[in-house]
């Protein structure tokens, strides 16, 4: 039975033009929570918190999902994808050798998401960027009288997202557990396991969440209980036991890529 490893609180930050969010974890966590690098929670009902969005800014060597449960986020990037992600919808961006993008929320009542960052392995940091416009009406569901289950990555219980394949090969579920009940599932034991709770009380192995997330110990099963119900995000990837080279919005392997990649975004060739 996994347990609770360590507990995050998160950290209030501005990030990209001036929004205001929760970096759950980031750089100074990479060897812990390998392959994952950073994860950024936002909600808020007050649109000067978050209208001046992350303009155009670049990416190298990872993966960002961006997954919203309210509002609305315009985006758009250097291939020439662009679009609205509404609520329920997540955009899957492979940054690979270098992309450009940028995401501007939108006027809302209400904004709640994240987004997390998945690292590359190192045979694919310079693989073709690409990008995935995911819909609520693409999810995967699954529901019995314990769970509600939204299946963006991976596969529960016979329902499979709509995601697959991708390099780290993750899973990522939004679960709802219903008062009084559990969410339990069984996954290999060398996987990274992390919890982000969204609302209400969330347990695993008789411990409560304190603060936004979880990172849980190795093992195979998985069980989270709610006395009053809870929401929350799970993501599980594996360890790709690799150096780290990281400054700003690029991640790669030796300084020397690093120091590559910043030469290229002077010389105006970072996207090809």
């Amino acid at each position: 039975m996994r347990k609770i490893q360590k507990h995050y609180a998160g950290r209030l930050s501005r990030e990209g033009a001036g929004v205001k969010l929760i970096r759950v974890f980031g750089f100074y966590d990479v060897e812990r929570l390998d392959p994952f690098l950073l994860m950024d929670f936002f909600d808020s009902e007050n649109p000067d918190d978050y209208r001046r969005g992350f303009p155009w800014h670049p990416h190298r060597g990872i993966e960002t999902i961006t997954y919203l449960i309210h509002g609305r986020i315009n985006h758009g990037d250097s291939l020439g994808n662009k679009g609205m992600i509404e609520p329920l919808g997540c955009q899957w961006m492979t940054a690979g050798r270098g992309i450009l993008h940028q995401e501007m929320p939108q006027e809302t009542p209400r904004i709640l998401g994240c987004q997390l960052w998945l690292n590359l392995p190192q045979a694919n940091k310079m693989s073709d960027p690409a990008y995935r416009d995911i819909t609520e009406k693409d999810l995967a569901i699954y529901e019995d009288e314990y769970v509600h289950v939204k299946v963006i990555c991976g596969e529960y219980r016979g329902a499979t997202g709509p995601v697959q394949g991708t390099y780290v090969k993750p899973t990522y579920f939004d679960v709802t557990v219903f008062p009084g009940k559990v969410f339990m599932w069984q996954i290999e034991k060398s996987k990274q396991c992390f919890v982000l709770r969204i609302e209400g009380d969330l347990s695993i192995a008789g411990e409560f969440i304190e603060g936004r997330g979880a990172l849980l110990t190795k093992g195979e099963d998985v069980r989270v209980e709610s006395q009053h119900g809870g929401r929350f995000l799970i993501i599980t990837g594996e360890p790709l036991e690799e150096s780290v080279a990281w400054r700003g919005p690029i991640v790669m392997n030796t300084q020397k890529e690093l120091e590559a990649a910043y030469q290229e975004l002077e010389e105006g060739t970072f996207v090809r």
